[in-house]
């Protein structure tokens, strides 16, 4: 009978925790290219050296922090029971095969309670800054854009509450130019109190909003034939290799555009930017003008006429900027008679002379001939966003977003996940999803310094000592 192998789950033997971990593995280039003596000086005002028993190494509940978001394990809990077998993690940990690993309540605790709250945002930037050290990072395109991340919220229990409107970014700045133009044209100006007040700086007004019972700082979020959820998300800014610049989460409620300054401002302000690339939903008059009063080029795509298709087309009315009027496309003026709180101009047309025209149903007047046409006071910055985007490089540009920040998405999602979250409330949402993006920098920048190092040893191999030199052939 064939001889079977003996049982060798129980047998006693030495064996040397290196040599069994790879050379190539992703936490070995992890630890090539990281430092951590700046975390100890960081943390050591929030631990006591003198008082009983000492504490858990900080640096091992970062590290495994970086496990559980390096590996898409979805809890804590999970990634101290795959700590527990896993060799290439205990080396990374410092840890010993018959050690014990610190529990993931003491990973929690530290993070909720006894690190302080800008922790994950100093290590997203180091990380970020070792990237640009490195010269990986070129932040001269940015792309900018959300995602939604699923809120640990039951979307069955909520309750409809009347909240306060919030002021917009620009709203000051607005007003101030609204009131020159109806200054100019004899109109009373319209009080600044609802934005500019003190006292009130929500901006005046309420709306009803669905706020959850589980998770209020979630928001309910719908979006075509997607089901109702409780929801946030993470407006992400990258470069064009792929490192994630920026990050400002929100509520799943909260427009785009409503997010963008925060974002925008952090980004712009860290890094020399000349192009921002960003999807339909931040093609705004503000967003427009600030880029541009910003010196940088907006990339922004076509969207497509929703007006009425019977009429004349809002490209066919030719604007005078001397005049400050409209020319239809049958010859009428259109003059500037008012400008709403809005930022919207109204040009209306003269009754007499259009009472007869023929093509007024195409034209939208009314039965007395007159025809109103509104523009925003912003206007001329969307037609040249307009002009940028019809122009090769801006397409090319446009072109990479599926190459970086939909690809930061999917990565994010499928390799990292980051497709729902189990915290609850905004501050630690915000931490768990830095935590994630510095993560994903990390990775990209220990893949990129070992490939960098890796090709170099070959070319050192290969290379003759005499090609040190140059050598000149007439």
């Amino acid at each position: 009978m064939e001889q079977w192998r003996k049982d060798a789950r129980s047998e006693a033997i030495i064996v040397d925790l290196e040599a069994l971990v790879p050379q190539d593995h992703l936490l070995r280039k992890i630890e090539k290219v990281m430092d951590y003596e700046w975390l100890y000086e960081r943390l050591d005002p929030y631990y006591c050296h003198d008082n009983g028993r000492p504490g858990t190494d900080p640096v091992v509940l970062i590290k495994m922090v970086l496990i559980q978001h390096l590996f898409g394990i979805p809890s804590l809990r999970q990634t101290h029971q795959r700590i527990q077998d896993t060799l290439s993690y205990r080396w990374f940990l410092g840890y010993g095969l018959l050690d014990e690993i610190p529990h993931f309540a003491t990973v929690s605790y530290a993070f909720c309670k006894r690190f302080p709250e800008e922790l994950a945002a100093e290590i997203f930037e180091h990380i970020l800054n070792k990237a640009l050290n490195n010269r990986m990072v070129d932040p001269s395109i940015i792309f900018i854009d959300g995602t939604h991340i699923k809120a640990s919220a039951n979307k069955k229990k909520f309750q409809k509450e009347q909240v306060a409107k919030a002021a917009k970014v620009y709203s000051g700045q607005l007003r101030r130019e609204v009131n020159a133009e109806r200054e100019a044209l004899g109109k009373k100006p319209i009080e600044e109190d609802d934005d500019n007040d003190p006292q009130n700086p929500t901006g005046g007004g309420t709306t009803e909003k669905t706020v959850s019972s589980t998770d209020p700082d979630s928001g309910m979020f719908v979006k075509g034939e997607h089901e109702r959820q409780f929801a946030y998300e993470a407006h992400t800014a990258c470069d064009s290799r792929g490192f994630v610049l920026g990050v400002e989460v929100t509520a799943g409620n909260v427009h785009d555009s409503v997010a963008w300054d925060n974002l925008y401002d952090n980004v712009t302000h860290k890094h020399t930017v000349q192009f921002v690339t960003m999807d339909a939903g931040y093609k705004t008059p503000w967003i427009a003008k600030k880029t541009l009063d910003d010196g940088k080029v907006p990339v922004l795509p076509y969207t497509r006429y929703n007006g009425n298709q019977d009429r004349y087309k809002p490209w066919e009315y030719t604007y005078d900027s001397i005049n400050d009027t409209y020319t239809c496309p049958r010859g009428g003026i259109l003059r500037h008679t008012t400008t709403d709180r809005d930022g919207k101009r109204t040009y209306r047309s003269t009754p007499k002379e259009c009472v007869n025209c023929p093509c007024k149903a195409k034209c939208g007047a009314n039965e007395k001939g007159q025809k109103l046409y509104t523009a925003h006071i912003w206007q001329e910055y969307l037609d040249l966003v307009e002009q940028i985007r019809k122009t090769q490089r801006a397409r090319d540009i446009y072109a990479q977003r599926k190459e970086t920040i939909e690809r930061v998405f999917a990565d994010a999602k499928e390799k990292h996940a980051m497709r729902y979250t189990h915290h609850r409330g905004l501050a630690a949402v915000t931490r768990w999803v830095r935590l994630k993006y510095a993560a994903m920098n990390l990775k990209k920048l220990a893949n990129w310094s070992w490939n960098n190092s890796f090709f170099s040893q070959i070319l050192l191999i290969f290379t003759p000592k005499y090609a040190k030199t140059p050598v000149f052939v007439r």
